[in-house]
């Protein structure tokens, strides 16, 4: 097996860099055979939310169709969003590094740690529900209800895969565009840019006065559940002390424990 991966490798650091860059079009079918479910409507409407004019459809078909999905369309010749999601893991990680980079002066491991708290599953899939990627995403039933339950990983891999076929499509400057326009501005909506953990500093708060650990509890869950609202209250024993709202219920309990603060 060790031999067989290194003999690959030798061959990849071979091939000339020209082949590597263009892909043929016989080749690109073969790595993209077109499936047919992104038809105009739909294809307009997932270029409003990318703000990307798609030249090849047959791209961002294969980032929306999670593996699940191939045993519905049963046929070997067509391929999930894995391949993609591993090229636009190492495209996002790139651009993000670049624009901590120049943001601010802070040092290699502060640096690091931002970048973690940006690109991780629960930022990924809160902005692919926050674009609307999520109707257009190819699942089995399983895998479906998986989301509903709230699963994070598929919906943050799509992501992955959309940067990855955006890059193929229109270019490095067109998936560097998507991020840092279209991402980027939620994520600092949702403080994922801010070392800001209250419920850790809550409960260090509370410790200090000799008061129990707070509990929390969810309140309230109100709307569909691709966009549930979450309120939670944080408890000290019986006693509410505040409240908080979130998309998800770790960013209600973080909104409930910043509120809770004020009233320590």
């Amino acid at each position: 097996m060790a031999f067989e991966l290194n003999s690959a490798i030798k061959q990849l650091f071979e091939l000339n860099i020209d082949k590597i860059r263009n892909i043929s079009k016989s080749n690109f079918k073969e790595f993209f055979p077109e499936v047919g479910f992104l038809f105009d409507s739909e294809k307009v409407k997932l270029e409003k939310i990318l703000n990307v004019k798609i030249k090849n459809v047959s791209i961002y078909e294969q980032a929306l169709t999670h593996r699940s999905y191939l045993q519905i369309i049963n046929n070997k010749k067509y391929f999930s969003n894995e391949r993609l999601e591993f090229l636009g893991d190492a495209i996002l990680n790139m651009v993000i590094a670049e624009f901590l980079f120049f943001e601010n002066k802070l040092l290699e491991g502060e640096l690091t740690k931002m970048r973690s708290w940006i690109v991780n599953k629960q930022s990924l899939a809160i902005c692919a529900k926050e674009l609307g990627l999520m109707q257009f995403i190819k699942l089995s039933y399983g895998a479906e209800e998986s989301v509903k339950r709230g699963s994070e990983n598929i919906i943050a891999d799509t992501v992955e895969a959309i940067i990855a076929s955006i890059y193929l499509d229109k270019g490095l400057k067109s998936a560097t565009n998507f991020i840092i326009e279209k991402m980027i501005p939620i994520i600092r909506n949702q403080s994922f840019l801010e070392d800001a953990n209250y419920k850790s500093m809550l409960l260090e708060k509370m410790q200090a006065k000799s008061m129990t650990p707070p509990k929390y509890e969810i309140l309230e869950s109100n709307g569909p559940d691709h966009e549930k609202i979450f309120v939670i209250g944080a408890f000290n024993g019986d006693k509410l002390i505040g409240k908080g709202t979130g998309k998800t219920r770790k960013s209600a309990e973080q909104d409930a424990a910043r509120n809770s603060l004020n009233e320590i």
